[in-house]
């Protein structure tokens, strides 16, 4: 069986991008899963805090989840062209002291969803360097990219656009082949 873990870089309830993992679920190939990671609770890192305290139990269960996953999918937003603050301060503290080695070799993709007409096309960019930095191995030969999300979601976050779900479907299955 293999296992991906997937993680939204959105607090919404009704996150286009939470919404987008929850369609991936749906779409896993035979013999695959995809398992929910959540960045809520993950305060912001602080190195003092951690020396004296030790890793949060929000960030130790994603550790956890990481370690036992074959693979990552990051379902990322795109604020201000970039990176959202939250979901690169979560995986910042994943990576601090001993957690880059649950890093190492691991397949990775990233999607996401945008209300801009180009979706997430430099958010994802800039998730190359971070992930090259912490020894994955980035899935390439795949990128989806959803713009306009507000009209291909419901009121709700749940995926209705026939095409997207079709390219999505389409995604997944080509990262559950390559691990």
């Amino acid at each position: 069986m293999t296992t991906i873990l997937g993680i939204s870089g959105s607090l919404r309830k009704a996150s286009f991008n939470t919404g987008l993992l929850r369609a991936a679920a749906g779409m896993m190939p035979e013999g695959a899963t995809l398992e929910f990671g959540s960045i809520e609770g993950v305060p912001l890192y602080n190195g003092d805090d951690e020396a004296a305290n030790g890793t949060p139990e929000a960030v130790a269960r994603l550790r956890t989840q990481l370690e036992a996953a074959d693979g990552l999918l990051l379902s990322t937003p795109e604020y201000n062209n970039g990176i959202p603050g939250v979901f690169k301060n979560a995986i910042d503290w994943m990576a601090s002291g001993k957690g880059a080695d649950a890093f190492k070799g691991k397949p990775v993709a990233v999607i996401g969803a945008s209300p801009m007409a180009f979706g997430t096309v430099l958010a994802q960019d800039a998730w190359w360097p971070v992930l090259r930095t912490l020894g994955t191995r980035p899935w390439y030969e795949g990128r989806l990219m959803v713009g306009k999300a507000r009209e291909k979601f419901d009121e709700t976050g749940e995926l209705k656009d026939a095409d997207t779900r079709e390219r999505l479907a389409s995604f997944v299955e080509g990262f559950v082949a390559a691990i």
